[in-house]
């Protein structure tokens, strides 16, 4: 094909443009940013980025159906200005993967000269307006939301294709954030790589796609977080706050930076504006507007840049002057507070991970930035996105180097570290003292381990578990004494560091539930349910012993009650008792919430142990009436009698368990006294003082 005059101005369009924005790069970003972005865009992107999309093949149009409600919760409005082929697959891509959540599409035709208005409205579920003239991105998107019936508008340009499940996560965001004003979603390049995770503003009215050419999957990018702005790519917003605050502002016509201003005026209002990683949409950036800020439409970039300075020069001077964002300063606003375990916690499987998660949930609503590390750095699944979309920055391999590569990266960013168990603890303590010198350290003990390894030796009279109970002591002792605070769960625990370690600041932050409610009443309940995970050695001795010991003395006199065992890493000594009459095993099960609202009782049978029991909060906090011994019960607040019924020798625990199943009005108040038990001692309220002391302090 000869080269010809029009290649020639393309090419020439093309340099000018990349010249301009190079020199734009070097004013505001420096050097080294430049250069680095420059990497960026010339480095290939990989392919399983790619085909990780869904992208619908260009064909040639055949009417299809768009899944829309008359009653939507959400309204889609899709602004066009040609373009078909674009508009064709963003809608395509609605149609193949339909949001969960009743919606309708409004597609607003900004008088298109192609074939759009013949071709759109033989989309069917697709409501169809043109305008009488072309008034630009603005009016278009303004005209949309006044037809709009959803409760929530979302703005999406024709020239994005959505992926599966975008529409509901942010939505979905409104529901978890209640503050949440303007929630916009990731945005990817059609090669798979990261095109913006939010927007920063800069003092000087610039602004920093954050993440952009980068792996969308990385922790600095896959977390839910307050931005400064979030692209009008793919954005939503509630009706009703859109329309108080004006729609999109007319001094910015007929397009760009009316929705960095939406997210400035949205935060004047008092809401937030948020980054939803879990909300995918691919945006082939700049193929309606094109890239050229210097000539055509995105000329108007530039000017608006200055209207947006004079106009929010009152909050832009609250703002960071231009340089390359990173979590740090991203957060310099907030107390940065790392979390490191073990493993990932998974609250549906023990109440150590249940609390702790619970704890990174108190401490986002406290306004800390929380920053979450595994000693194993490893990505487990559903469990690590879902401290992301609490707003935890969690990460893992392969982006997390080893721990002293990581901290030296990144520990002079926090202001309190946390180390969970005396075994991490004691791995971390000199990479933290050594990184993070500046940071307050806590041990979270979880349980004193010692403590309850010692009192297994009790039980079992173990000389080998006794040995191994003094080594556990001292290097427990040895932590606590090597950090600033220790946080023990009970004051039962504190009582005895107080004995051992009388020198050591230590804190009480106990287990922290939601109280669920009553769940069903008396009559509608049936059954005894243990919960607890099986790798806790406590649990498999608690099980066995009722099974074989008190479980056939309730059979005596209830013939018809059933023992439901639940909790993960059944091992083979659990399993075995499914054998015995009356003893159904489930071992891990996703929903715990039928076994507590249907259980008629449960019981904590439990003979050594320390620590406060989660599965006797968990049980109280949904209604239902506890059985336990009592090293269950220590340091958890319960009179016997009023709230929990005690016992610790087979047959006055058989009695109970018989007692409490068979005396309504005594099943109620025990129920009742729960209840509040739960709110008082172990709910967040109750816990707030005790975190604001140790991690905002």
């Amino acid at each position: 094909m000869p080269f010809s005059i029009a290649d020639a101005r393309f090419l020439l369009a093309r340099a000018t443009g990349l010249l301009h924005r190079g020199l734009l790069s070097l004013r505001t970003r420096g050097m080294a940013s430049s250069w680095e972005r420059v990497r960026a865009q010339l480095r290939p992107s990989s392919p399983a980025l790619r085909a990780a999309l869904y992208l619908p093949p260009r064909t040639a149009f055949a009417p299809f159906t768009l899944p829309t409600s008359a009653a939507p919760r959400a309204s889609v409005v899709i602004p066009v200005y040609g373009e078909l082929a674009h508009t064709l697959a963003c809608l395509r891509a609605l149609a193949t993967h339909p949001p969960a959540a009743a919606f309708e599409v409004i597609v607003v035709d900004d008088g298109s000269a192609d074939k759009t208005a013949e071709t759109l409205p033989q989309v069917a579920g697709l409501r169809y307006h043109r305008r009488a003239a072309n008034g630009g991105f603005i009016a278009a998107c303004n005209d949309g939301a006044a037809l709009a019936r959803g409760a929530v508008l979302v703005f999406l340009n024709n020239d994005t294709v959505p992926q599966p499940g975008w529409l509901d996560a942010l939505l979905a965001t409104f529901d978890a954030e209640p503050d949440a004003g303007l929630v916009g979603a990731q945005l990817l390049y059609p090669d798979g790589r990261l095109q913006e995770a939010g927007g920063v503003v800069f003092n000087d009215g610039n602004a920093w796609n954050y993440g952009r050419l980068g792996d969308p999957s990385h922790p600095r990018y896959a977390y839910l977080r307050d931005a400064d702005y979030v692209s009008g790519a793919a954005i939503a917003i509630p009706r009703a706050l859109f329309a108080e605050l004006g729609g999109f502002d007319t001094r910015y016509a007929p397009a760009y930076y009316e929705d960095t201003d939406l997210a400035f005026a949205v935060r004047s209002a008092g809401r937030r504006v948020l980054y939803q990683p879990a909300a995918k949409v691919v945006h082939d950036e700049g193929a309606t507007s094109g890239t050229d800020t210097g000539a055509g439409p995105k000329a108007y970039q530039v000017r608006n840049r200055e209207v947006f300075r004079a106009h929010r020069a009152g909050a832009l001077a609250h703002h960071r002057a231009p340089h390359e964002p990173t979590p740090a300063t991203l957060h310099a606003g907030q107390r940065q507070v790392l979390v490191i375990d073990a493993l990932t916690p998974q609250p549906d499987r023990d109440s150590g991970s249940l609390r702790l998660v619970n704890l990174m949930r108190l401490l986002r609503e406290e306004g800390a930035h929380v920053v979450f590390l595994p000693a194993n750095r490893s990505y487990d699944g559903h469990y690590t996105d879902t401290l992301r979309q609490l707003g935890v920055e969690a990460w893992c391999a392969p982006h997390a180097a080893r721990a002293p590569a990581w901290l030296a990266e990144h520990g002079p960013r926090f202001d309190v570290v946390v180390a969970c168990r005396h075994y991490v603890a004691s791995e971390f303590i000199p990479l933290l003292r050594q990184h993070a010198p500046q940071a307050r350290l806590v041990f979270d003990s979880i349980d004193l381990h010692y403590l309850r390894e010692q009192r297994a030796a009790e039980v079992t009279g173990d000389a080998a578990i006794a040995s191994a109970a003094l080594r556990t002591r001292g290097r427990e002792l040895g932590v606590i004494a090597a950090c600033d605070i220790t946080l023990v769960v009970s004051e039962a625990e504190r009582v005895v560091l107080q004995r051992d370690a009388p020198d050591a600041t230590v804190e009480v932050l106990s287990n922290l539930h939601s109280v669920a409610g009553p769940g069903r009443p008396f009559a509608e309940r049936r059954d005894l349910v243990f919960v607890g995970g099986f790798r806790h050695p406590p649990n498999v001795d608690a099980v066995r012993w009722f099974a074989a010991e008190v479980f056939p003395l309730v059979r005596r006199q209830l013939p018809e009650i059933a023992f439901h065992v639940i909790g993960g890493d059944v091992t083979p000594e659990v399993a075995a008792l499914a054998a015995l009459p009356g003893v159904v095993v489930h071992g891990h099960v996703p929903d715990i919430a039928p076994h507590m609202d249907g259980g008629l009782l449960a019981v904590a049978p439990l003979r050594f142990g320390a620590g406060v029991k989660g599965k006797i909060n968990l049980s109280m906090a949904h209604g239902q009436p506890v059985v336990a011994t009592s090293c269950a019960v220590e340091g958890m607040h319960l009179v016997d009698g009023h709230d929990v019924l005690v016992a610790d020798d087979a047959a006055a625990f058989a009695s109970a368990v018989v007692r409490a199943c068979g005396d309504a009005t005594l099943w109620q108040a025990l129920a009742t006294h729960g209840l509040e038990n739960v709110a008082r001692h172990f709910s967040a309220n109750a816990a707030r003082a005790v975190v604001h002391r140790v991690f905002m302090a």
